[in-house]
This record gives C-alpha cells, structure tokens and sequence, in this order.
C-alpha cells in the first residue's frame, strides 16, 4: 500500500489566446435581465443587518430560478456569438489538444494497468497489458457510458487477489459516486452497484469491499442539501446494497467525514475522521484479530497523517504534526500512538510534497520555491541520491515497495507531461512515454521572480513567455492564483494556454499564502482572520506586473476557480483599476453562506463562519465578494464572466447566481458582466474534452476581445 499526498499540478484549467492586433468597435450587453429583488430578507449578524434580496436564487429546482438561468444564458450567448475569433480559437484549441496523453503505467499481479487519451476522446480509457512488449487491451472506457461523455470516471482499485476491479464513476460532474465492479479475466460486468457514496473509493477486503455514503438524499435536492453523516458501509461482493453492513458512524459528529484503508495484505486498517481541521484524526485496527477494536494513533484533527505502509509490523508515516514542513516516522503496530513515533526524515528547509515505497526505499518529493525536487531514501531515512529532473516542474511517481519497476511523470509550463522509467538502483531515467504536441518548447522561456507583497512578505511568481519578450507594459497577460487548503500551485503544462503564448502572452502563476508551497505556517498565514493576506499577495503580483512593464492595467486579465473564484471577486472588488478583464471560476461568492450547502461547512478550516463570532463574521462581509461590490458613476470595473454549472454540488452555482446578479444590477461601468452557465457539469472535474475546449474557447475569447485586441491565425 501506498499514499499519494495532496498536490495540485495545474493542467488544463488556464485559457489562453491573444495577439497584439487591435479590433473594431467592440460588441457590447445591450441590456441585463432584470432580477427579481427581495427586500425582506435581511439577516442580523451580531446587530450589523444584512440584506440578501437574491437569495431565493439559492433554491435551484424552483420555476423561477430555472427561467432566470436561461435569460441569462440568452443574454451570455448572444454576447460571446459577437466575438469574431470565437470560431477560430476553438478550432485551434482543438487542434492542440488532439494529440495521445497517457498516465504512468501502475505494475501489480505481474501486468500493467495505465490511461491513454486518443487526442478528443471525451473521457481517457483504462488498458491492461500482460507485459511492456504486449498489446494492450481495453480494460474499461469511460466514453461508453453515456453517449455525450458527461459520465467520467473517478478511481479504479484492483482487489487484492487480482481477480476483480472496482471502479467509481461520476455523472455530469457531481461529486456523489456510484461504484461498480468487474471481473477482470472476463471484462465482464457484475451485478454489485453502489448509489450515493461520496468521498470514497473501495477499499478491498476479503470478498467485498469498504466504502463511504450518505443517506439518500431528498427528491430535487441532491446537489444543493448539507450533506451530514457520512458513514462507512461494507459490501459483500454479490449482495445488493440494502444488505449492506454498517461498519462505522458518529453521529455525535454528523459533520465529520470517515474513510477507511488497508495494507495490500489485509493485516491492518485504517480509519480516518477530518472534517473539523486541516488534517484528520487516525486509527489502526489489527484484521486478523475478529474481536480486536480501533487503536487511536493521533487525536489532533489540525495536522495530516498518511500512513505509508506496515512493513515487519512498523507503520511508517507521513505528518505535519510538530513539523509544519513535513516529517516522516516509523512507529511499532504494538505501540503506535503519537509520542511513540521514531523521526526517520526530520523536517528540512523544503515542503514534502509526497512520499512514494519503491523497491525496498522511500522517494520523497520536495517543494522547494513550489516546484519539486525528489530524493531516494533508504527505509531508515538515509538519503542515496537525487533524481535528476528536467527543469523545475511537478512530478508524480507510479511505484510499490516490493517493485523494482519504477516510473513518474513530469510536466512544467512548456514541457508536455511525459512517463519516465527510472531506475532506483543506478539513479537513472528513460523516456517511456512522449507526447508529440505541435508546438515548439524551445521557442519560450520561464522565470520565477519573488514580489513584495503589503507586509513585506516574498510571493513567488512564475512567468511563462516566447523568448525576446519586450517589457513594454503592452503585453497581454494572465495571472492564475488559488491560495487556500493546503493546495501548492506547482508548474504544470496545457495546451490551451499556448496559443496565447505563441502570440506574445505572458501566462503568470502565482504562489500565494494559503496554499503550503512552504508548509503549514503559510497555509495558516492565508485563513480565517489573515485571509486578507491572500488577497494583497495576489493583488501585489498584479502591482509588479504592471510596474515591471510586463504589462498594464488595460492588458491584465485574472483568473482562479472555486477558491480562486473566490480570490478573484475579492480582488476586482478591492482593486478594479488594476484589470481589464476577470473571470471567476464556480467561485465561492457568499462568505456568510457558504457553510449552509452540501460540504460547505467543511471549509471552516480555511475560512470561519459567520455564525463564529463578532471578529470572523466581520472579517469574512470585507471581503465577502457578494457583498463588497462597488457601485456608482466613477466605478469602472473590469469585464468579467462568471462561470458555474448546474450540477456544481461542490461550491452550489448560487454562489455565482447571486454575485452576477448583484454585479449586473450594480453601477460599475459598461464593461460587459456576463454569467456562463454550463449543462451536465459539475465543479470541474471530469468534464468531457467537448465541453472543456468549448468553456475554454469562451472564456479566452471573453479575455482577449475585451483587451481590445484579435486573435492572429498565423502566429
């Protein structure tokens, strides 16, 4: 068994195109949809009353918001079919895009399992083969489970004899799973189908498997309702669900969510509660003992623990817990509560990123100024040697303790993500797998510059352009940012972003408090009470930007999704004059709502509620994107497009709703304040390459016309 940490590599979710060419008189919204305003509705927040006249949009099965949706995307559409690139550039993202992606193969029963993508299938199919030499075979496609591509798949897991592959799939991007499994030999279906699981793979055992769900929820309300009392069933291999047995709940904490894991053998189980803090809390169970119960390891949900495996009855660990920037510990099965742990890998300088079991030693992965460094380690914490990597980027490994086949994936802002070979034991790397795209790498470069953000504090900032750049204060450029839970923005690579820098862009990345690019203190530096930190790190790279004549204020577009749409509305709200253009990805909009929808609430961690107490409440309504739109004759706002969907029940699109509501009915300038609302999708993830190059073209061509500026075919 092993443990990949969280980390986040940037891969198709930035949009780019642009070319310095200006356009004719721009298309502009000859008039808004007039949103109903109830001004009845008035919350009291320790004496300060709020009004919130939009909130009858957060009902998202009602007649009502349905017909708003469609005249706002009426209004949308009309607007976008007005931009004369709009074809081309999707033309050319498609382009790009078609070219064979594959995943690092993973080894286990002797054969190989890996994705691949053709170039546009909607959804990567799943191959097995005997040996490297083999021809593979489709194990699994996803593209045949719907005819439009909108069902994708989650995970996969293999059971521990080999014989049976359980899998996870996700309809129109929703986070509830349904589980389903197949004989491997056969490639046959059975009949085993799990609904309403969420948060969850299957963790085999014996003849059937663990698994996390909810209750079903009510008619009409599964993308929208809190979601509470998650709890862990065991599903016996031929039994329909509702014979299912409960394995685990707490109902004392109906907010909490639980998972479970086992080491390949089956010896030993893991049970995890998060929910509350950054991390979770974590249990072992010895299996071969029916009567044995849960041992608690660690108590302190504020901090991680990733158990990596037991190995001749040691546990070795993963935490945060006394080392912000990560640590790595051994501990006996016998005895393994916290103050027992031996220190294997004592905290450094860097992050650690992941940890990886490969042949008998450790890989552990580092974040160094948020790019990844790895190292080989022997079991007892005794570094070999560094593998070398091609530039500074993000890696990931395919591997397994009692495998000495190891491979890893690499990617950077113009570097392809590409499978390596390596061997651990003379410290080299092949190329297994290439991508063939149609561009030319060399042709650009990469810097990483360190801003000065309001409290004196280095943000680092990646900039990525073709080579002779002239800092003119002309170029156009984006700057992506997301600053929140924990997630490092590492280098990563997309096809969409290169035309954009093929025609003279800047595609700039910022690394903001927030995130863990240097470990948990400055995660913390970026929540709760000193989550204005975020905004003035973000804020203050828009600054030099613009200082440093890479570009200007007329030529600078932002972006971010989910928490980054968070980050964008609040900065627009603080600094407009700073942006021509803004787009706000499924953002969450309302800070004194947020923890009110499905798993809302567990964003606590990052954020506080309003219900807290008087200090949070009044931290989170000044930068509340919703609530701290300007309005009157001298505001000039940027463009901005907001964009959600309808089975977003991450961060629900009343979010969206209410804030392009509150913006259109705002005096904040002519720039256009358009709402794209997308079908059958979800927060993002899974969404077929149809509607991603579709959503991609749209938003860029949104970006690019509203600097004034054209799309040249020939660049």
């Amino acid at each position: 068994m092993k443990t990949f940490l969280p980390k986040l590599i940037l891969m198709g979710i930035i949009i780019t195109l642009a070319a310095c060419h200006q356009q004719p008189e721009r298309y502009s919204v000859k008039s808004y949809p007039e949103t109903l305003k109830d001004s009845t509705v008035v919350d009291d927040y320790f004496g300060t009353q709020v009004a919130d006249p939009y909130r009858w949009l957060e009902n998202d099965t009602s007649v009502e918001t349905a017909a708003w949706v469609e005249t706002q995307r009426a209004v949308t559409e009309d607007y976008l079919s007005h931009i004369p690139f709009r074809a081309a550039i999707k033309d050319r993202m498609t382009h790009l895009i078609n070219y064979e992606r594959y995943g690092a193969p993973s080894k286990r029963f002797g054969r190989y399992i890996f994705s691949k993508n053709d170039g546009l299938q909607n959804q990567s199919v799943i191959y097995i083969q005997s040996s490297l030499d083999s021809e593979p075979e489709v194990l699994l496609d996803p593209n045949k489970l719907s005819d439009d591509g909108t069902v994708s798949l989650g995970g996969i897991s293999e059971s521990n004899d080999g014989k049976y592959l359980a899998y996870t799939i996700q309809r129109s991007g929703s986070d509830w799973v349904e589980i389903y499994v197949m004989d491997i030999a056969t490639k046959t279906l059975l009949a085993d189908h799990i609904e309403w699981a969420k948060f969850t793979g299957a963790s085999w055992y014996k003849d059937g498997f663990f698994y996390a769900a909810y209750d079903k929820p009510a008619a009409g309300k599964e993308f929208s309702n809190i979601n509470e009392n998650h709890k862990i069933y065991y599903h016996k291999l031929g039994e329909a669900q509702e014979n299912d047995r409960l394995f685990y709940e707490n109902p004392k904490q109906p907010r909490y969510f639980h998972q479970v894991s086992l080491t390949d053998d089956e010896k030993y189980m893991f049970l995890f509660e998060s929910g509350q803090g950054a991390g979770s809390t974590l249990w072992i169970k010895d299996m071969r003992d029916e009567i044995s119960t849960f041992v608690q390891i660690a108590d302190n949900m504020d901090y991680y623990y990733y158990p990596l495996d037991v190995i001749d009855d040691m546990l070795y660990i993963f935490t945060n817990n006394g080392a912000p920037k990560g640590r790595v510990c051994r501990v006996s099965v016998k005895t393994p509560q916290f103050e027992n742990w031996e220190v294997l890998i004592p905290e450094s300088d860097n992050v650690i990123s992941s940890v990886d079991l490969a042949n008998g030693k450790m890989i552990i992965t580092y974040d160094k100024d948020a790019a990844n460094h790895a190292y080989v380690y022997t079991m007892n914490g005794e570094m070999i040697h560094e593998i070398a990597l091609p530039t500074y980027g993000s890696v990931g490994f395919s591997s397994r303790y009692d495998e000495p086949e190891v491979y890893y994936a690499f990617t950077s802002f113009v570097f392809p993500t590409t499978i390596y070979k390596y061997d651990i034991d003379s410290n080299t790397s092949t190329v297994f797998r290439a991508p063939q795209v149609d561009f030319k790498p060399e042709d650009f470069v990469t810097e990483q510059v360190f801003v000065t953000s309001k409290d004196g504090t280095k943000v680092p900032l990646f900039l990525t352009y073709k080579a002779g750049l002239q800092k003119n204060g002309d170029n156009p450029t984006l700057l992506y940012g997301y600053g929140g839970f924990n997630i490092t923005l590492n280098p990563g690579f997309s096809t969409f972003r290169l035309p954009f820098l093929e025609n003279g862009g800047i595609y700039a990345q910022a690394n903001l408090r927030g995130g863990n690019e240097y470990g948990e203190e400055w995660h913390i530096a970026g929540t709760k009470l000193q989550k204005q930190n975020v905004f003035d790190d973000f804020i203050a790279c828009s600054e030099y930007l613009i200082a440093e004549k890479y570009s200007s204020s007329q030529k600078l577009s932002i972006l971010g999704g989910s928490n980054g749409g968070l980050l964008v509305g609040a900065c627009v709200n603080q600094r407009p004059d700073l942006y021509a253009v803004a787009v706000p990805e499924v953002g969450v909009m309302d800070m004194l709502r947020y923890h009110l929808f499905t798993i809302g609430w567990n964003w606590a961690s990052d954020y506080g509620t309003s219900a807290d107490d008087e200090a949070m409440f009044k931290a989170l309504y000044a930068y509340s994107p919703l609530h701290t739109i300007q309005s009157g004759e001298n505001v000039h706002y940027p463009a901005i497009m907001v964009t959600t969907a309808d089975h977003d029940d991450r961060v629900v699109p009343a979010h969206s709703f209410k804030y392009a509501a509150a913006l259109q009915a705002a005096q904040t300038g002519d720039a256009p304040k358009i709402i794209r609302i997308d079908s059958k999708a979800g927060h993002g993830g899974g969404k077929p390459i149809t509607k991603v190059i579709e959503e991609q073209a749209d938003i860029y061509s949104f970006i690019l016309y509203n600097m004034g500026l054209t799309y040249n075919e020939n660049k």
